[in-house]
């Protein structure tokens, strides 16, 4: 039997003998991996599952596009809380499972916007789902970042669901004489929403609600006017918990939350818009419910409670 020395001195020689091999330094060549990973985020109110989905994010110079305020100010604001002049803006959309239909609560901006945009068909088959498979759209208000994904290549992109909008809001949107009127960007709106929303008027796959009534049954609304006509929150209860899908109450989340009189030049009735945000803060602060914004950072879910100045956003915790 060898001995542990005879194989210590073999194991030694064939070291020995073994050619000495330099090792090669590791070089990384490989091409930066820019994109994000897919953009959802699942919860469950009660009994129902929640699906916050990501359309993207647009760089907006909020600085300049808020009033009400200073644009030096804003900016000061905007650069205290880390952000860039050019601020990274969330476009949120919502999808909602109660077991027996598939809702989805805005629809992204498809193509109209700029190419960071526009993810929400792949982020809702990243979470599971297929756009065959949504039973209903329901829309906060129809600004083009909340309706333009509604069309893909000239056909619905949910072929299978009903569209659904406050009254008032299509009422506005699709009147012609509204649409000759318009000045500006909001002329451009017009021309958008004929183009994202009388598709599903005329395959009859469009219906509206009253102001502050029931979309479907499960889910009601909220008339907060002023960003639009019939800007509407949705909300959804399930077991003692709730959470208000806020639609455009706040563009972004550092300094609306503080300055609720601060307006954006996206609102048509900047004071109504203003009122509305007024209220929907104090309802949210004293119901303690969750809240989801549609450009509050990604996922858009948090709460809202009092601070020393007026109020403050509170992120969902990630679980």
């Amino acid at each position: 039997m060898p001995s542990r020395r005879s194989i210590l001195k073999g194991v030694l020689s064939g070291i020995i003998a073994a050619p000495f091999v330099a090792p090669s330094p590791a070089f990384a060549k490989a091409p930066y991996a820019a994109v994000q990973a897919p953009g959802f985020y699942r919860l469950k109110i009660g009994s129902v599952e929640v699906t916050a989905l990501s359309d993207g994010t647009v760089a907006l110079p909020l600085a300049k596009l808020y009033t009400n305020t200073s644009q030096q100010y804003a900016q000061n604001v905007l650069k205290d809380a880390f952000l860039p002049e050019m601020v990274p803006t969330s476009v949120n959309a919502f999808l909602v499972n109660n077991g027996d239909r598939l809702v989805l609560i805005d629809a992204g901006t498809g193509a109209y916007l700029e190419p960071s945009l526009g993810k929400l068909v792949a982020n809702i088959e990243a979470s599971g789902y297929k756009v065959d498979d949504i039973d209903d759209v329901i829309l906060t208000h129809i600004h083009t970042d909340h309706s333009g994904g509604l069309m893909s290549n000239g056909k619905r992109t949910f072929p299978n669901a009903t569209l659904r909008v406050n009254e008032r809001e299509a009422k506005f949107w699709l009147s012609p004489e509204n649409a000759r009127a318009a000045t500006g960007i909001v002329k451009q709106h017009f021309r958008e929403a004929d183009q994202c929303v009388t598709p599903y008027v005329k395959a009859g796959k469009f219906e509206t609600f009253a102001d502050s009534a029931a979309p479907i049954p499960g889910l009601g609304s909220i008339l907060y006017a002023g960003h639009t006509p019939g800007h509407s929150a949705i909300t959804l209860e399930s077991e003692g918990q709730k959470i208000v899908f806020w639609g455009d109450i706040t563009h972004g989340d550092i300094l609306q939350f503080d300055e609720p009189g601060i307006a954006i030049e996206f609102d048509i009735d900047q004071k109504a818009a203003v009122d509305a945000r007024n209220i929907a803060f104090r309802q949210a602060v004293a119901g303690k419910y969750l809240v989801a914004g549609a450009h509050i950072a990604f996922p858009g879910i948090g709460h809202v409670r009092k601070d020393s100045t007026n109020c403050d956003w509170l992120p969902v915790n990630y679980s």
